[in-house]
């Protein structure tokens, strides 16, 4: 894949297109409200969306714009239905090493901080990442994101917090840099280096939060390696006090904020997400409702994990609440190597609309416009409007209701990433082929 090069095409006969309409996250009611278009076509001019609309409309019509449009090398849909790019708005898809036995150890009922207190969870996949040489981690990623990007992923946030020291973090975030030079999916990098407490660091957490502060932070801002940071705010790992105080000191120094908040117990990182301004708390399987008012008021996204709570065994966490509240909510993958190890937007889908109370408007939403807001790109992606990047998918499915009435199945036929068909029917075509 090459680059961010740019292509100018018109794309008809589309059967069914559905987008979200803004340049912010919608929040609450608005989730619901999805622009539905039969029988409709696009024109993507210099990778950017120049026109959507009914293809009879713009056929009739005798504008510039519609003259352009039909003039320019045509790609024939052949009916399928057109959704905006998924936006996966929460990753670790940097690391080294797989924790498979960790998996079956919670199949038998052992609970995650349990694992991560013995020495186990996040602290194997530092001791394998920090063995990892950039190259290693470049090409693991390199696999992770053509997966992703099969699935209709095209605009992924990535993080760091496998290294636990200077260097591994350094790398982990100079491997998603070069990364990002293919073009497709786009990466947002977000430094987490307070994902966990370091052996030498051991009880000793302001510690280790006045060594990030002090020595990584200002490296990783001189070398603009990272948009966000984000903070582990669990019982046993970093409390509300220490939170508070490392994310005060990152806002100070430029960077946007996240907070993984009130995943495994009630400590209070949704308020704390409010009270700090952050762009998005992630998590939230315990957040109590005064917090998700808080939240609501302040704006803050409300980036929701299904997949992580599958995968430990937890109850979901409910969207309805979280949507009747007032929040703008997104969904996203949280691939890791430990309490997630599954990227899989089609299981997010059938996840939300069985289990979580969204219906699948609400659902494509929190996929696409949402997660783009919750990444401070809703002005550029996440719906198929005039001005935006030219980032959708073909799906093989009459509707994007299938999405979640086809439970679990890969229905992405075609990505197109800034107008560039990237993937086609199980082959990755890269950013290079601009031909239909």
């Amino acid at each position: 894949m090459r680059g961010h090069d740019t292509a100018s095409y018109f794309v008809h006969n589309i059967g069914e297109l559905w987008t979200p309409e803004g340049k912010a996250a919608a929040a609450g009611a608005a989730m619901q409200s999805i622009k539905k278009v039969r029988g409709a076509c696009l024109y993507v001019k210099d990778g950017r969306i120049a026109w959507v609309g009914e293809e009879a409309l713009l056929r009739s019509s005798d504008s510039a714009v519609a003259w352009e449009a039909l003039d320019a090398p045509a790609y024939d849909a052949e009916g399928r239905s057109s959704i905006p790019g998924f936006v996966d708005s929460h990753t670790h898809f940097i690391f080294a090493g797989w924790r498979e036995e960790e998996f079956f150890w919670r199949a038998r009922g052992v609970p995650y901080m349990d694992i991560h207190r013995r020495g186990g969870g996040i602290q194997n996949s530092v001791l394998a990442t920090r063995a990892a040489t950039l190259e290693d981690l470049i090409l693991r990623g390199r696999k992770r994101l053509e997966a992703m990007l099969s699935m209709g992923t095209t605009t992924v946030e990535g993080k760091s917090g496998y290294g636990l020291d200077l260097d591994t973090e350094m790398r982990q975030l100079h491997a998603m840099r070069e990364l990002a030079k293919t073009g497709a999916p786009d990466i947002v990098p977000t430094f987490m280096g307070a994902h966990s407490i370091p052996p030498e660091f051991n009880g000793r957490p302001r510690a280790y939060l006045s060594f990030l502060a002090e020595d990584v932070l200002p490296r990783v801002k001189r070398e603009r390696l990272a948009h966000f940071v984000d903070i582990f705010c669990e019982e046993g790992v970093f409390d509300i006090e220490d939170s508070r105080w490392y994310l005060e000191r990152a806002r100070a120094a430029g960077f946007a904020l996240k907070i993984h908040a009130d995943e495994v117990a009630p400590l209070g990182g949704t308020a704390l997400a409010a009270e700090l301004g952050a762009v998005s708390a992630d998590h939230l399987l315990k957040a109590s409702d005064d917090h998700i008012a808080a939240l609501a008021a302040s704006g803050a996204v409300a980036c929701l994990l299904p997949l992580t709570a599958f995968n430990l065994r937890e109850p979901y966490p409910l969207g309805r609440r979280f949507i009747d509240a007032g929040c703008p909510v997104a969904l996203a993958s949280d691939f890791n190597p430990g309490s997630c190890p599954s990227h899989s937007i089609p299981l997010i889908f059938a996840l939300a609309v069985l289990y979580m109370g969204m219906s699948v408007e609400e659902t494509l939403t929190a996929l696409t416009l949402n997660g783009a807001a919750a990444l401070k790109l809703a002005g550029r992606t996440g719906s198929i409007e005039v001005g935006k990047d030219a980032d959708f998918l073909l799906l093989d499915a009459p509707s994007p209701a299938h999405l979640a009435y086809q439970a679990g199945m890969n229905l992405v036929h075609t990505v197109f990433k800034r107008g560039v068909p990237v993937w086609r029917n199980g082959t990755t075509l890269g950013m290079e082929a601009a031909a239909p």
